[in-house]
């Protein structure tokens, strides 16, 4: 199987781009963004199916550990998992995932509440172990998001903005929260 290409982006298109190596294109599924002529290097995901061979490819290997994890979910394919990772940023997704956060994770078109509890419930042990300033201190996140979002604020559009508060004033209750939560949005 093929472990990882480097090469020229040559075409992108709706969820992949043709990687030129050495003469050969390879269309390879991402849920990042590149640009035309840029040389990228890959990790490469190859997923053989009755009518298909796949590749998927991601700038990092802790990336593509993630496609695995979302992947091995029951009901979760290669389709789905990239649209996830092109959707939520890593963080955010780990956040949603140990935190119990369902409703961020159903914001993935064609993920619904059904689908993003059953990623919670199966990967939450998983990333429990993952290490970043927020999950120590995520009990007020959730509420913070929902007063937030009961003000009109879209959830995709404050997510990263509330959970960077929640990290760097973890002894914060809600009440103290809100009040810079929207003092920074409003900074913007």
């Amino acid at each position: 199987m093929i472990g990882k290409l480097q090469g020229v982006v040559d075409y992108i298109g709706d969820g992949f781009i043709i990687l030129m190596v050495n003469g050969v294109g390879y269309k390879v599924y991402t849920p990042e963004i590149f640009s035309l002529k840029e040389n990228i290097a890959l990790w490469i995901e190859t997923i053989v199916r009755e009518d298909s061979i796949r590749l998927f490819g991601f700038s990092t290997v802790s990336a593509q550990g993630l496609f695995n994890q979302l992947t091995s979910v029951s009901g979760v394919g290669p389709k789905v998992a990239l649209a996830v990772m092109a959707t939520i940023k890593t963080d955010t997704l780990l956040t949603a995932i140990s935190t119990g956060d369902a409703k961020t994770i159903a914001m993935t078109p064609g993920v619904g509440k059904k689908v993003a509890e059953k990623i919670i419930l199966e990967l939450k042990s998983k990333v429990g172990s993952v290490s970043f300033e927020t999950t120590e201190s995520t009990g007020v996140l959730p509420d913070l998001l929902s007063a937030l979002e009961s003000l009109g604020y879209h959830r995709m559009d404050i997510i990263d903005m509330a959970q960077h508060l929640v990290a760097q004033n973890p002894d914060l209750d809600l009440s103290k929260l809100v009040p810079l939560a929207l003092k920074e949005i409003t900074s913007k």
